[in-house]
């Protein structure tokens, strides 16, 4: 071994002096190559294909019990400590899905924790059956137009006796062998929706290996009527009128707004159609208009914002005849709400098959997963038939059987009928008897999340004798990540994590209010005018403009916080494009039309949730009111006040009005 050593040694002199005969005087010498793995603990890392450093896998058994053969290799990421300090221990973060790789939202990820990382390091694995690990691919499932229950029956019986390896509990103990391979020790761990699910099932299965526990969006692993999810349906109500209770323009309306959508849903009921709806250039859905339509708009969340901002205002105007809004909202929730559409339907990016793993083999079902199929719907069907006598308003104001034909993974209680019998009894979540840990836990929830609603939150938080649970006002589903409407769930997240305290989480009430649309509008006309300035020489009419102009804006930026980089169409015509900005980002806008009379051209930089919105745009409206206009406002405030100034139709505009 010596021998070797010196034999190292001498090359690496050689190659020194050879650099130094060929090294300009006062030229550095070449750095050394980096080391091509990293021994932490007993695990050997390699340099990553991805943007992460170091990456490892782990070989487990398929199924530790040993009846079924095979292993699976467990792909980590790992990121060492930042700074030269005394170590303060190590991150863990879990994606929700179930289905999506956690190490895809490490940008996330490394966001939310880079105020900590100068003395702690990073894991991030990808659950098995994800990602980098041993990803599902089940064809059709993966591809198919719409998700269904052969296909997702097809599937589980694609995977044979594996079927039942896949759960929570098993991917929670690949985590723990991991972090025991890297010697850890006691980690702080961060799940945010799923991924809460899967850090409660790591804390009942291996409670010593946590410091800490951060449960963001959080819902518990059972309860009573779970298989319903009987918090689900209050909490979408709840999100609209509280949304509305807070806006200036919808509170002004009398009722409140499951009393303005309702209209709109009856006519739903009397004269469903089908519609096609073109959602981005060469992009057109196609559905039928109906109950269940907007049922997935409102229970499906997606596009969060824009679904909460615009609803109310969408569905009166339906009942009004401009049909165009809530048409392409529920377009866009068609999209939005199927995952498989992230990166072209990859399996590498979302896995179906595993989430349908995951999903017939941990939660309860409202039928005995051990019948066979045939009498499972036998079984199903008198459930639902027994729920619409009892508890009809289960969903309202949606009927059960509306709810039902929204998505499967949304709709739940269908999607698991045809999943096979298991071969092996699932390895439970949640251990018999088990008491829930000790250890510090933060609960982190939006008042405006019906996803995993409040009610949700207190129970899993009610579980463990040391947790914590703030709700964060105004906030939608997942609160601690950069996509959420306040810095303020980051800045308890990482105080928590440094103290195992939040401190004073009173940001929590300070999230602004949603602006929603007041209402839609064909004409300009329709609109109230901005206030004229001191020195403002428009009229009335081009003030109306100034409003349609904003209104046209606001409506792109909220496209691009749920579209991100990419295309897309504006309501009464034109298109945008949307590029990554610093913070935020630049939209270019191409005569896009709010109302039928004024289209918007130029660009618009959104730096961020409390960044500056500032627009230069070029506006064509009714009777000559066109030219150029330039604006501003601060997002992040409450009520915050646009600021134009330009000219129109030859005359000059100095304006403000409330920002859109």
């Amino acid at each position: 071994m010596s021998c070797i050593r010196s034999w190292r040694a001498t090359g690496a002199a050689l190659a020194l002096l050879a650099g130094a005969a060929m090294t300009p005087v006062g030229a550095a010498a070449p750095a050394p190559p980096p080391p091509a793995t990293l021994q932490v603990g007993q695990a050997k890392l390699h340099h990553c294909a991805t943007a992460a450093p170091w990456c490892g896998t782990l070989e487990r058994p398929l199924d530790p019990s040993g009846v079924v053969p095979g292993k699976i290799d467990v792909y980590f990421e790992y990121y060492p400590r930042a700074g030269a300090a005394a170590p303060a221990g190590t991150l863990v973060a879990t994606e929700g899905g179930p289905g999506f790789p956690a190490t895809e939202s490490r940008e996330e990820y490394l966001a939310l924790f880079e105020p900590l990382r100068a003395t702690r390091d990073l894991v991030i694995m990808d659950n098995r059956g994800t990602g980098r690990s041993a990803a599902i691919a089940c064809t059709p499932l993966q591809e198919a137009p719409v998700l269904s229950e052969a296909n997702i029956g097809a599937c589980g019986r694609s995977l044979g006796p594996s079927a039942s390896l896949y759960g929570t509990a098993l991917a929670g103990d690949d985590l723990a062998a991991i972090l025991e391979a890297l010697g850890t020790g006691p980690v702080d761990l961060y799940g945010d929706s799923y991924g809460t699910y899967f850090a409660q099932t790591f804390a009942l299965r291996h409670p010593t290996q946590l410091r800490s526990l951060v449960l963001d969006g959080a819902y518990p692993l059972d309860g009573p009527d779970y298989p319903w999810y009987p918090h689900y349906a209050p909490a979408m109500r709840e999100k609209f009128n509280r949304a509305c209770e807070r806006s200036p323009g919808c509170s002004g309306i009398p009722g409140n707004s499951m009393e303005h959508i309702a209209p709109a849903l009856k006519l739903l009921r009397e004269k469903p159609y089908t519609a096609h709806v073109r959602t981005a250039p060469g992009r057109v859905v196609t559905f039928s208009v109906s109950a269940s339509q907007l049922a997935t708009v409102m229970f499906g969340s997606a596009p969060a914002l824009a679904s909460v901002r615009e609803t109310d205002a969408a569905a009166r105007a339906y009942v009004g005849g401009d049909r165009a809004p809530l048409l392409r909202l529920m377009a866009e929730s068609l999209t939005g709400v199927d995952s498989r559409s992230a990166d072209s339907g990859s399996a590498l990016k979302y896995s179906a098959g595993l989430a349908a793993a995951v999903s017939c083999g941990d939660p309860p079902q409202i039928f005995d997963m051990s019948l066979p199929p045939k009498e499972r719907m036998v079984a199903r069907d008198a459930a639902i038939a027994r729920r619409e006598s009892s508890a009809p308003e289960t969903y309202a104001p949606f009927t059960i059987a509306e709810f039902r034909r929204i998505p499967l993974d949304y709709a739940f209680i269908d999607q698991c009928a045809q999943w096979p019998v298991p071969r092996s009894p699932p390895v439970a979540p949640v251990p018999a008897d088990d008491p829930y840990p000790e250890i510090p836990v933060l609960v982190v929830s939006g008042d405006l999340d019906n996803m995993t609603p409040v009610a949700d939150g207190a129970a899993a938080a009610a579980r463990f004798p040391r947790a914590h649970h703030v709700v964060l006002a105004n906030g939608f589903h997942v609160n601690a990540l950069p996509h959420s409407r306040s810095e303020c769930g980051a800045k308890l997240v990482r105080r928590f994590i440094e103290n195992l305290s939040t401190g004073d989480d009173g940001c929590a009430a300070e999230v602004p209010p949603v602006r929603l649309v007041t209402k839609f509008a064909r004409t300009a006309a329709e609109l109230p005018p901005a206030r004229g300035m001191a020195d403002n020489a428009a009229g009335e009419p081009a003030l109306r403009v100034v409003t349609a102009a904003l209104l046209t804006s606001e409506d792109v930026i909220s496209r691009a916080q749920a579209q991100g980089a990419g295309s897309g169409l504006g309501l009464r015509g034109g298109s945008f494009t949307v590029a990554d900005a610093a913070g935020g980002y630049r939209i270019a806008l191409d005569e896009v039309r709010w109302t039928e009379d004024v289209s918007v051209s130029g660009t618009v930089d959104w730096a961020g949730r409390s960044g500056a919105v500032r627009g230069v745009v070029r506006i064509k409206g009714p009777r000559g009111a066109s030219g150029p206009l330039e604006f501003e406002w601060t997002e992040g405030g409450v009520q915050p006040r646009a600021t134009v100034s330009g000219k129109l139709g030859g005359e000059s505009v100095t304006a403000e009005a409330p920002a859109p």
